[in-house]
């Protein structure tokens, strides 16, 4: 059974052996041939869909639902109907045709099928509908929107041109009022109020004025300037936002690079030069000097390239090149040196109406074991010589006491000879100054150094003539011998006042302390508490629990915790005040002594220190110090080392020898004190070089210089650490203690005195003269001689002259008598000589025989 229809996509075969094709629905096949370059072709297969267009209003087709299987005809042989064909598939039928089928068709659905088709075409059409009507009133819509857009340009447009033309009617209107009020002032008749007048009526009937004819154009915008149209280019408007115009304009960022240019460019042009005044010191880098004149290092740079120089910034230029430069760029100078830092800082002078008594510095002087400090021991109840090593002190100390509610400041200076600049400091510091000269001693040598100390200060001396109650004592006796250092006393005749006193006794100590104040009374000590307070260093120590302190003397002004503070090389915040007591203080006043805690190094004894204002300009000052301090050290070791030939020359013809040393001491006074001793030992062959010194323990780095440098390494009153210790051990550097100064510097020169070479001694032994010469086989000239004077030794020296010429000197190679060597052969005998390396001797000559002894030499 066949069941085929025409115009059907698909075609059913059962009996019949045909193949089963399938095609797609709406689709047409077609071959197309394409070429190719050479003459090459390819056939390919095309399919074409057609697509059915839907005319508006017109009743679409309905497709065929495919019929519901009936269940009885679910045979083999029960035909399949076969699905709907496209529309666009089907061939052109008549009417008749197309109504047979469309009744066949529609026979075929369902009444249920039949209304739901129903209902699904007419929600169609009223789909339809309101989408027409959407896109009606969308189309209106859009309509009204671009009149009202339009009718807002053109409302914009008219505005701006309305609001240019009147600023342009204003800006004349202004104009001509200048002119007419300009050509009317020279005018005597003209007053002020006839322009007053002139000028509020043109204001009136400046609003009243008809505005200016429009004439069309096709640009709403009023015609500008060809250089105002190019600014204006690159700015959005609102009119060209609105009216869609597109067209390359310039970014934001162009625009406000342009602005910023403009204005830099205005600003360049108006800035007018300013002329300052530069203060120049001796050194100055380029951008210092740019800073000060206001101007760019980059400029300054630039000027130095134009002078064919090539320098940076951070290049340093004296003062001229600086002078020249500032001037070139229209700035006048001022020139300063270096040392202005330091104006201000000292010699300010204090208020008349704010002086004040101050209390008397004394200064305790005189020769080594006199008693000075048991002395003061004794006036202030404390015991100072106990502390010190062998009874004799080694630091300068300054107390404070009270004698009769008024107090008295001492200064206890060292007496022995290497304490000489201490001393000298303690006279430089004082108002006046006690001699105290031992009754049983009399007069010694550091007595009459601690007179001309006093003098050189131009301070008054008082004599205390101390240990009076020891038998042996003799005050008459140094009354008398202070007459021929100038120094006359009181029962003598003079002017100085002198008491007897005993130390260990405690006699006369208050006729001592009335004294000291009657003498003060007499020199009127004043000072002003309320300035800024000055001083001098008396000592300086590194502590290792509180760091560097230094015992300060207080002249004028008041010191504060908190003060900052510039002593010597060195500057710090006064971190505490510790009085001689050992007891924290709140301020030191005129003539106060006191420990200072919080500087930043130790500084020298004997330097002055001053209050500053901040601490930029104490670091100012201490940095010019240090610097300068480098330079004259410099300028030192190159003037003492020189040249490596002078080193070499110098070396060659003096021999000199050196004994490298490194020195740690518990104060700086008593660094310099062994250093000035040292330098007192050294010779012309020999000397003790320092090769670093300071104030503090013997640390690690002191091993370690010592062992570069070869030196050795002495402590006064200090200690090594463990590190350093370990490291001297390793290195084998020897370290030496000392707490006294005598044994220190006894040992030093025995070690110096090692270096000193030896003394070559000669000795004479005698003559004796060549009698006949011998030639001996395998032996060589042998000497047959007398001696004539003295002896002759067996290795003795010998000097062979002939007509009293020196002709060879050398030793004595045998010495025989007869056949047998002998020791030695008196005058009066004769002997035979031979010499070693010689034998060119002759009868008559005379053999002169010595001795060589090297003598152990010392300082």
């Amino acid at each position: 059974m066949t069941d085929t229809k025409s115009g059907d996509d698909k075609t059913l075969s059962v009996n019949a052996k045909k193949t089963l094709t399938l095609k797609r629905p709406g689709m047409e096949q077609g071959t197309v041939r394409q070429n190719f370059s050479h003459g090459r072709s390819k056939s390919v297969v095309v399919e074409t869909k057609k697509r059915k267009f839907t005319i508006p209003g017109e009743k679409p087709e309905v497709a065929p639902a495919p019929a519901a299987p009936n269940p009885q005809s679910a045979t083999h042989s029960a035909p399949m109907p076969a699905p709907a064909p496209a529309p666009a598939q089907e061939a052109p039928r008549t009417a008749p045709q197309q109504a047979e089928r469309s009744g066949m068709v529609l026979n075929e659905l369902s009444s249920e099928e039949m209304q739901a088709r129903r209902r699904a075409l007419e929600g169609a059409k009223v789909r339809e509908a309101e989408d027409r009507q959407r896109a009606t009133e969308e189309a209106k819509r859009r309509a009204e929107e671009d009149e009202r857009r339009t009718k807002e340009r053109e409302e914009s447009a008219r505005r701006q041109a309305e609001e240019e033309e009147r600023l342009k009617a204003e800006a004349d209107a202004r104009r001509r009022s200048e002119e007419e009020a300009r050509r009317r002032a020279p005018e005597p008749e003209a007053s002020p109020a006839t322009v007053e007048a002139d000028a509020a009526a043109k204001s009136k009937a400046r609003p009243s004025a008809p505005p200016p004819k429009r004439t069309p154009a096709p640009d709403p915008r009023p015609a500008r300037g060809r250089g105002e149209a190019d600014r204006r280019r690159g700015k959005l408007t609102l009119n060209s936002a609105l009216s869609g115009e597109e067209g390359r304009s310039r970014s934001l960022s162009a625009m406000r690079r342009r602005q910023e240019k403009f204005k830099r460019a205005m600003h360049q042009e108006t800035r007018e030069k300013i002329s300052r005044e530069v203060i120049l010191p001796e050194t100055i880098t380029i951008q210092e000097l740019a800073g000060r004149m206001a101007e760019r290092a980059v400029d300054v740079v630039k000027f130095f390239m134009k002078q064919g120089q090539i320098l940076k910034p951070g290049d340093v230029i004296d003062a001229d090149t600086a002078e020249l430069v500032a001037v070139e760029f229209g700035h006048t100078v001022k020139r300063v040196a270096e040392s202005d830092i330091e104006e201000g800082l000292f010699g300010i002078p204090d208020k008349p109406e704010n002086q004040k008594q101050r209390p008397p510095v004394v200064t305790i002087m005189g020769h080594v074991d006199h008693g000075k400090t048991s002395l003061l021991d004794a006036i202030r109840h404390a015991d100072v010589v106990a502390g010190e090593a062998g009874g004799i002190t080694q630091h300068i100390g300054a107390y404070q006491v009270e004698q009769d509610g008024q107090k008295i400041t001492f200064i206890d200076t060292p007496g022995h000879a290497a304490f000489t600049a201490m001393r000298a400091r303690g006279a430089q510091a004082t108002d006046i100054a006690v001699l105290v000269v031992a009754a049983d001693d009399s007069v010694m040598p550091q007595t009459i150094e601690s007179i001309n100390h006093a003098k050189a200060a131009g301070v008054p001396i008082i004599v205390a003539i101390n240990k009076i109650d020891k038998p042996e004592a003799d005050a008459s006796k140094v009354r008398t011998e202070l007459l021929q250092h100038e120094v006359f006393v009181e029962s003598m005749g003079g002017d100085v006042l002198d008491v007897e006193v005993s130390a260990t006794k405690g006699t006369n100590l208050d006729k001592l302390l009335e004294t000291i104040l009657l003498q003060a009374e007499l020199l009127d000590l004043k000072a002003d508490p309320e300035r800024t307070s000055e001083g001098v260093v008396i000592e300086a120590k590194l502590d290792k629990g509180r760091g560097p302190v230094a015992t300060v003397l207080v002249q004028t002004g008041k010191l504060l915790p908190g003060d900052i503070i510039v002593a010597g090389n060195e500057w710090g915040k006064v971190r505490a005040l510790i009085s001689d007591r050992g007891e924290q203080m709140t301020e030191a006043g005129p003539s106060t002594p006191a420990e200072v805690l919080g500087l930043q190094g130790t500084p020298q004894a004997g330097d002055r220190f001053a209050t500053v204002e901040s601490e930029a300009r104490a670091r100012e000052i201490t940095e010019y110090r240090q610097r300068k301090a480098r330079e004259k050290a410099v300028a030192r070791s190159a003037g003492q080392r020189g040249s490596l030939e002078q080193m070499m020359s110098q070396l060659q013809t003096s021999g000199m020898k050196e004994f490298p040393l490194i020195i740690k001491a518990d104060v700086q006074g008593s660094v310099e004190a062994i250093v000035a001793a040292l330098e007192k030992m050294s010779t012309d062959e020999v000397r003790a070089r320092v090769v670093h010194s300071g104030a503090g323990g013997i640390t690690e780095s002191d091993v370690a210089l010592a062992e570069t440098s070869e030196a050795a390494i002495i402590g006064f009153n200090v200690r090594a650490n463990k590190q350093a210790r370990e490291a001297s051990e390793q290195a084998g550097i020897e370290i030496r203690y000392y707490n006294i100064i005598y044994n220190l510097v006894d040992d030093v020169k025995a070690a110096m005195s090692g270096l000193l070479s030896p003394e070559r001694r000669e000795t004479f032994l005698g003559n004796a003269e060549i009698l006949e010469v011998f030639n001996i086989t395998k032996v060589g000239k042998v000497a047959g001689c007398r001696v004539t004077e003295g002896k002759v030794e067996r290795g003795a020296g010998v000097r062979l002259i002939r007509d009293n010429v020196v002709i060879h000197e050398g030793k004595l190679k045998t010495l025989k008598r007869f056949k047998d060597e002998v020791a030695e052969v008196p005058a009066g005998q004769e002997c035979g000589m031979a010499f070693e390396n010689y034998e060119d001797i002759r009868a008559g000559d005379v053999i002169e025989a010595y001795r060589v002894e090297m003598v152990t030499r010392s300082l």
